[in-house]
């Protein structure tokens, strides 16, 4: 079964976000909470979470600290000296560890977390990431992806080929245009919508989403 969802710039899903996080409302625990529903569906033995220095990061960080207290063996990549430091604290309390770029084995791990990067992020992955995405490749466990696959433009879908593929990507929000455009459709895999209570205005377009979850 599949279902119809509104598609929306990255702009206009900030926009929508500003009053709520300035009212309070916790977006990043909702997201995290259900990123880690989906993912203990078909929960891990040995997951590998990249973490980048943004909200994705935060994200799949909260979401790590679900996820290692219920027993799934969970490593952390820092792939910027800057990450949400209260996830963090909270991933390593519940068991997972950080380790670093060059103590990581690929074929270890049955689940990667990709949460490099997010919407307000343009371009190609750069250093550190860049690095790790590219030693992943070869072997390319499956990989959920956080709000969208990190370094695909979330308005053209444009991306370059150092880009993880995703088996599934967990948007929050609202379906972002280039989830569905240009490099988009190839990179995302199953795309599961997660409603947050965003007012967003007029879409841009539509698209066909496997999942919608936090609706009544």
């Amino acid at each position: 079964m599949s279902f119809t969802a509104p598609t929306y710039s990255a702009a206009q899903v900030r926009a929508a976000e500003a009053p709520l996080l300035a009212a309070g409302v916790p977006l990043m625990r909702r997201a995290a909470a259900a990123l880690a529903e989906v993912i203990a569906e078909h929960p891990p033995t040995r997951m590998l979470v990249l973490a980048g220095a943004g909200d994705n990061g935060g994200d799949a960080l909260f979401a790590a600290s679900t996820l290692a207290g219920s027993g799934i063996r969970t490593d952390i990549l820092r792939t910027s000296d800057r990450v949400h430091e209260e996830a963090l604290a909270a991933a390593t309390d519940a068991g997972a560890r950080t380790l670093p770029s060059d103590r990581i084995d690929p074929s270890a791990y049955d689940l990667v977390v990709d949460g490099i990067l997010g919407i307000g992020a343009r371009g190609s992955l750069r250093g550190t990431a860049r690095d790790v995405v590219a030693a992943l490749l070869p072997v390319l466990p499956p990989v959920v992806a956080v709000d969208l696959p990190s370094g695909l433009d979330p308005d053209t879908g444009a991306a370059d080929a150092v880009v993880l593929p995703a088996t599934t990507t967990v948007t929050f929000g609202a379906v972002k245009a280039g989830l569905v455009t240009g490099d988009g459709p190839r990179l995302c895999g199953r795309l599961v919508l997660v409603e947050l209570g965003l007012q967003l205005g007029e879409p841009v377009g539509t698209a066909s989403v496997a999942e919608v979850r936090g609706r009544g």
